[in-house]
């Protein structure tokens, strides 16, 4: 009978555990919703620097993420500085990630500027089944696809400690 009664535990347990998983995806799935409708609902502006949102889906490790930024005015040219901030859900782990990325920007049409550039970062990454949080240092290649409006489209590589793969999309501000 306590075999049972310990399965039982266990089940009840583990269905605690994949319930609160669940609602983390389902609260982020409409961070996402809700970052792309006041993304689609800005006036556009002219300029692309200023604050902003985004959002995407990383691997290694597979999460969804949120986060925002900010792109500065050129700083010298096409150089500029874009920081931002992205929180993952999802793998067993929350990731927050603070990247310091610089890009070149070139205008390839009247409307689009696409970038390259890279930079480092700083993760914290707290394990779900752990007490701890692991601060652990990374760099992102980053390349990008900005319209002028402040919509944009964003891939990123991770090397060091920062996720391998991340595709993003987003909308600077004004």
């Amino acid at each position: 009978m306590d075999r049972d009664a310990g399965v039982t535990g266990m089940d009840s347990l583990f269905s605690e555990g994949t319930r609160r998983g669940a609602r983390g995806a389902l609260v982020a799935a409409a961070l996402v919703v809700a970052a792309l409708v006041v993304a689609a609902s800005a006036v556009p502006a002219l300029a692309q620097d200023g604050p902003g949102l985004r959002a995407g889906l990383s691997a290694s490790p597979d999460q969804i993420f949120f986060g925002g930024h900010y792109v500065t005015q050129p700083l010298t040219g096409m150089l500029r500085f874009q920081p931002n901030l992205e929180v993952g859900l999802g793998g067993g782990q929350t990731t927050i990630a603070f990247n310091g990325e610089f890009a070149l920007w070139r205008k390839i049409s009247p409307d689009w500027h696409v970038y390259l550039g890279g930079g480092p970062s700083i993760l914290a990454v707290t394990h779900q089944h752990r007490d701890d949080t692991d601060i652990d240092p990374g760099f992102n290649l980053v390349a990008g696809l900005r319209r002028r409006g402040g919509a944009f489209f964003e891939l990123k590589i991770g090397r060091i400690d920062s996720p391998s793969f991340k595709a993003l999309v987003g909308f600077t501000i004004r």
